[in-house]
């Protein structure tokens, strides 16, 4: 028998079997885990601005310790695939649910050992070593908890609303980045900056356990989806996931690692390099903005980026994933080239730059989670859309804050739009390239 052919599996419990999730249920378990897991993601990404570098990695440069920061960033992405893989694999064998929590956990736990974390001063270079240590952790949850969560919504979604079903995992990076970015600012407004490098940083990153808690009271009460439950009724799992993907959906597995590109590039360009660079001062070459200020410009925008992320499900679903995402995509390479004049062009500009960035973001990702997940069948689904998103994090988003520092720092802002314009347009050519079927 070959490798891929359906293999023997046991039955599901009754309880599963008879269980109905409710759309209530399904959506806010959905919500809640991704929210999680976005704020601690989001938590690392402002640390390693505004914090790790002095904490973790000093220098007479600035620039060179943050370099060096957002290298451990990147970590997270290349561990990513691997817990695609890994949480995949089991995602498709013996569930999505258990694995969900799993996934969770994983990522809770390493969140809260790096608020525990000593710094370079205490422990020497064992200091960045651990730190890089639980960055991988973090990247190795989230590259499980993404696809689950998008077939958790999908898997349960009635006909015509899967684009609308898929987004609500996607509210959770806005969600998980306003609470983030919002805890860091209450935590500068009410502390001092040397309290705050001291232990200050650190509150965030332990607070998240009480929100994990919470994650996994919530995603223990669901059922398992219901074609999952079919695909076990019918013995139809297959035994290597993985295995099948690269062997029968390898060019879907391509095309959407890089329809997914420009909005990793989007993202954390509008993210931990703008919040970088404006935070920057002046006589090193950034805009000289307040780590306050600079914020609560940040948290505008995702505001904008929330809202436009179910207007764009509802779209998705009333037209098609594939025009929203083409004209989207288009949008994106022309904001490339006004993003250095917005940005540069004050506080007004900023904020501008922010709203239009991250409302952009908000239209890519709402029908992404569907369209990345239509390709693969039931039984190789978790492994497969959860490969294709983290692959594209590696190409789009892991070196893209280094990437954009270099840029700027070496030739001009300018240019780290043209590397948002090239982005957009390999996902352009991506997306025409793929069948109706495929987005």
């Amino acid at each position: 028998m070959k490798m891929t052919d359906a293999i023997s599996a046991s039955p599901t419990p009754a309880s599963n079997s008879t269980q109905v999730n409710s759309p209530a249920r399904v959506l806010i378990a959905s919500l809640v885990g991704t929210t999680i897991e976005f704020f601690d993601f989001y938590v690392y990404a402002t640390a390693a601005v505004l914090v790790f570098p002095h904490l973790f990695f000093p220098a007479s440069d600035t620039n060179a310790a943050t370099l060096q920061s957002l290298v451990t960033f990147s970590i997270a992405f290349f561990a990513r695939p691997i817990g695609a893989v890994v949480f995949g694999h089991f995602g498709d064998r013996i569930g999505r649910k258990a694995t969900l929590v799993a996934a969770l956990m994983t990522m809770g736990l390493s969140t809260v050992l790096i608020g525990m974390l000593p710094g370079y001063d205490a422990i020497g270079i064992a200091a960045p070593l651990l730190l890089a240590l639980c960055r991988f952790g973090q990247g190795l949850g989230l590259g499980g908890e993404w696809g689950g969560a998008v077939l958790l919504a999908t898997e349960n979604a009635p006909p015509g609303k899967r684009s609308w079903y898929a987004m609500f995992p996607q509210l959770g990076a806005p969600i998980g980045f306003i609470l983030s970015s919002g805890f860091f600012l209450i935590l500068a407004e009410t502390m001092s900056n040397e309290d705050f490098l001291d232990y200050g940083w650190r509150i965030p990153f332990i607070a998240s356990l009480a929100l994990v808690a919470v994650g996994l009271y919530v995603r223990l009460k669901i059922a398992e989806t219901p074609e999952f439950r079919k695909a076990v009724e019918k013995h139809e799992r297959v035994a290597v996931p993985i295995e099948v993907v690269f062997r029968n959906h390898l060019r879907s597995l391509i095309l959407g690692t890089f329809i997914a590109v420009a909005t990793f590039v989007l993202f954390y360009l509008m993210t931990v390099f703008t919040l970088s660079w404006g935070t920057t001062p002046l006589e090193k070459g950034g805009l000289g903005y307040s780590r306050e200020q600079f914020l609560v410009v940040q948290l505008v925008g995702v505001v904008f980026f929330g809202l436009t992320i179910p207007l764009s499900g509802w779209l998705s679903d009333l037209y098609s994933r594939r025009i929203i995402l083409t004209l989207t995509t288009i949008a994106i390479a022309i904001f490339g080239f006004f993003y250095a004049t917005l940005l540069t062009s004050g506080l007004t500009g900023a904020f501008l730059c922010s709203i239009i960035g991250l409302a952009l973001m908000g239209f890519t990702y709402g029908p992404i989670g569907a369209a990345l997940a239509a390709p693969f069948p039931t039984t190789v689904r978790y492994t497969g859309a959860s490969m294709t998103f983290n692959l594209g994090g590696i190409f789009g988003a892991s070196l893209a804050p280094y990437i954009a520092t270099w840029l700027a720092t070496h030739y001009s802002l300018d240019y780290v739009g043209y590397y948002l314009a090239a982005s957009a347009v390999i996902s352009l050519v991506c997306i025409r390239l793929s069948g109706r079927e495929e987005v």
